[in-house]
């Protein structure tokens, strides 16, 4: 990977290329887990992990929260004497951030990359500018687009919605939008296409006709979908689960709504879920049950790597750290087949009182050593066999017999309640006696993750 910031102004001065230093090392700024080049399995870590920075929260967000004003002063804006200028300086800060910490993809929504103009066409011109400078970025340092989005949701004409907006002005502008967002993403090569409905739901059903309103959602993906397919975008659409926040119900709840979501309308073939461990929390799941209920439906895709607070009823977006958490998440994505065009992206921002450049590149080494610790175990896991050995022989009875039967379809229900009384049944108070070993199982877990080497 080029070092892009080489002939350009240097926004994270003194902080050079992070490397692996191993698990020993006292170096804030390198790796302990996170060795990209080595092999785990079939594959090697970078191919693994595929690892994204979201340009939102790294080079946008600045430390506001509802109870006080901006504390991280970023140099990229601070020489800008435009709008424009300051979001092209941000630009160059990004790609030096993401060479310096060898990060192979990023992600963003429009209005990160551009500043919105007075009206739609000028909105999409600036994305068209700054869309030739990122593709210029891209080619210098090899860094991909791992997927984009528009943000349909925090300009004040989508308080009520976008594509479920109830005035049909406000949906045709979210679909302009859209358009010139699919197509830098398609200028840029992007591998996959965001939908986040962060205000598709309603406040109160006092106002909300839900049926019309999941009716237009429906038809304005399958119009994107449409524009995206027929003017070259190969990459895969996905949706993000969210259950609330901003508004009180969203939509895409859980990634088992989503999924019957699209099965209703015809979207299941199209369609895949970004999952965001965060959001699985404030849907009441663990990331885990999120990525496994994807997997066992079909509609995998993606991830948001970060983590809530257990004690905060709303989305913190903290860095992960927590290794028996990414352990079991990287044994989901292992067993459904690992990344294909999805991959791991940092929806994550540092703390309000995180001022420091060197916080941010902290932040993120920690998270990419924390799943590379997690998939080091699941990858043990997987190769020792103990607990896939568990679960299989815990199903065993649907492996033969009348269970397989069963299983295949060629039993009738009448013919299955008969086996309750047939000769030789177990008595009512053994049917089911078997234990679970759920606290065998937690201890086996544990061994794998403080076993990272």
């Amino acid at each position: 990977m080029a070092e892009y910031f080489v002939g350009h102004k240097e926004y994270f001065p003194g902080i050079g290329k992070i490397h692996y230093e191993g698990p020993t090392s006292d170096n804030p700024l390198a790796f302990k887990y996170y060795n990209p080049d080595r092999r785990v399995g079939d594959k090697t870590m970078r191919e693994h992990l595929r690892f994204a920075v979201a340009y939102w929260h790294s080079f946008g967000a600045d430390g506001t929260d509802p109870f006080g004003d901006a504390t991280h002063i970023h140099p990229w804006t601070a020489d800008a004497t435009t709008a424009m200028e300051a979001h092209e300086h941000k630009l160059d800060a990004a790609f030096e951030f993401f060479t310096k910490l060898g990060a192979d993809f990023y992600c963003f929504h429009d209005r990160d990359m551009a500043p919105e103009g007075d009206n739609p066409g000028q909105s999409e011109k600036n994305l068209v500018h700054m869309v030739s400078l990122a593709k210029e970025r891209q080619k210098a340092t090899g860094v991909r687009l791992l997927w984009a989005t528009a943000n349909l949701f925090s300009h004040p004409r989508y308080m009520n919605g976008a594509a479920t907006n109830p005035e049909f002005g406000v949906v045709a502008q979210a679909a302009g939008q859209v358009k010139a967002a699919i197509d830098a993403a398609i200028e840029l090569g992007g591998q996959g296409y965001v939908f986040w409905g962060g205000r598709e739901g309603y406040m109160t059903l006092l106002n909300t006709d839900l049926k019309r309103e999941k009716d237009h959602l429906a038809r304005f993906l399958a119009m994107a979908r449409d524009y995206g397919r027929t003017h070259g975008f190969k990459g895969v659409f996905y949706i993000e689960p969210k259950p609330m926040e901003p508004t009180k119900h969203q939509y895409d709840f859980d990634v088992e709504t989503v999924a019957g979501f699209l099965r209703a309308y015809g979207l299941e073939k199209d369609f895949r879920v970004n999952i965001e461990a965060n959001h699985a929390e404030l849907a009441g799941h663990d990331f885990q049950h999120e990525l496994e209920t994807a997997a066992a439906l079909g509609v995998f895709g993606s991830v948001d790597a970060n983590r809530g607070d257990p004690r905060n009823g709303w989305d913190t977006d903290q860095f992960p750290i927590n290794a028996y958490d990414t352990t079991l998440a990287m044994l989901a994505i292992l067993r459904a087949g690992g990344f294909t065009t999805g991959g791991l992206n940092f929806d994550a921002k540092i703390r309000r009182n995180s001022v420091d450049p060197a916080d941010l590149f902290e932040a993120h080494i920690g998270g990419m050593d924390a799943f590379a610790a997690g998939l080091l175990a699941a990858q043990r896991i997987i190769e020792d066999g103990k607990l896939g050995a568990f679960v299989k022989q815990r199903y065993d009875s649907f492996d033969r017999g009348d269970g397989k039967r069963f299983e295949e379809g060629r039993m009738n229900f009448e013919a299955l309640a008969a086996l309750a009384s047939a000769p030789g049944a177990e008595a009512t108070d053994k049917v089911g006696r078997t234990s679970g070993k759920q606290e065998r199982l937690e201890n086996l877990l544990m061994r794998y993750v403080l076993g990272v080497e």
